[in-house]
């Protein structure tokens, strides 16, 4: 195989994510927001603010700073984040299992409920069960997730006691498991902590089930629009010519040929969940990826905001070559 294509694929991976850093420090630079004074506090003189502003390199021109980003990235250094003190590459380690295990758990419930859902409604169009599934497809959809989120807290939490409230486990547990992975329910199941665990599912379970309920919305509305563009094919029609009973053809054809369609919207689906679901992590005061990214925006803080669009990037990079990989499972034409 020529080494030629896998170069031109690094080199556009390369190019994009380069193009994505390049966007975000100019729009960085022009908003309204000062880092120096979110180091300093409104009350310092002038003296004290200029030399906070040198050390920050702020005094050089724009491609002397973006060039020195570059520099200290390429060894490994994302810089120091003004939000925590800590170095940015140390904090994204610390915030990522939390948005991971909160969007994996989502998307699962998203799968589960959505790709049945619009499946069932794809062979009953027109009739009841596909106007039920395109209301709950619309409610969902177009719901705010911040409600959905603050009722399903007041009657699971506050009224009915079944979930865990906010944070990602409950106070007497606080710090008690001894930190792997990042991801609560597989460190506490590590440490043998049964209590531990429970609670930490109760607290996980609202806030994924608020997320999936979202994502299901889109699934299932996608899911219906691919079978019913297979269902209308002739080859579905001659499979139940031939006597095949309607599970086979649903499944058995009309599934299998959709299958890499779906690959490719799961992909986005959860590359846009392991994004932050800011307003999610919000309202359940989950401390992930999102509620990081918001508040490195919100002080200005350039060096937690670029790295963190550079894991973006890369997640997303990441999850399109994951489903390009999978095509060569499901689709014997890709590995021709």
């Amino acid at each position: 195989m020529s080494a030629r294509p896998l170069l031109r694929g690094v080199a556009g991976i390369a190019t994009s994510l380069l193009g994505l850093l390049v966007l975000t420090f100019l729009i960085g630079r022009v908003m309204p927001l000062d880092p120096v004074l979110a180091i300093v506090g409104p009350d310092a003189d002038r003296s004290t603010y200029e030399q906070v502003h040198r050390q920050l390199g702020l005094d050089q021109p724009l491609a002397v700073q973006f060039g020195r980003y570059l520099l200290s990235l390429a060894h490994g250094d994302l810089g120091q984040a003004l939000l925590t003190g800590n170095p940015v590459a140390r904090d994204l380690v610390r915030v990522l299992p939390a948005t991971a295990e909160l969007a994996t758990l989502a998307m699962l419930i998203g799968v589960l409920l959505g790709v049945p859902l619009g499946v069932l409604a794809a062979t009953h169009h027109g009739r009841w069960p596909d106007h039920l599934a395109r209301v709950l497809g619309l409610l969902g959809h177009s719901t705010p997730v911040f409600w959905f989120g603050m009722m399903g807290l007041l009657v699971f939490y506050a009224w009915l006691g079944w979930a865990g409230g906010i944070g990602r486990i409950g106070l007497a547990f606080e710090g008690n498991v001894p930190t792997v992975t990042g991801l609560l329910l597989l460190d506490a199941a590590l440490a043998g902590d049964a209590p531990a665990w429970r609670s930490a599912l109760r607290h996980l379970l609202l806030p994924a089930a608020v997320l999936g309920l979202h994502s299901m919305a889109y699934l299932s509305r996608m899911t219906r629009a691919f079978m019913l563009a297979q269902l209308s094919q002739e080859y579905i029609t001659t499979a139940r010519v031939k006597g095949l009973t309607e599970r086979q053809v649903v499944w058995g054809h009309a599934f299998r040929n959709i299958r890499v369609q779906l690959l490719t919207i799961v992909a986005l689906a959860y590359g846009g969940l392991l994004e932050g679901a800011v307003l999610t992590e919000t309202v359940f005061g989950w401390p992930g990826f999102g509620s990081y990214l918001t508040g490195s925006l919100l002080l200005g803080d350039m060096n937690a905001v670029m790295g963190s669009v550079l894991v973006v990037g890369v997640l997303f990079v990441a999850l399109n070559l994951g489903a390009d990989a999978l095509y060569q499972v499901f689709d014997p034409r890709a590995r021709a």
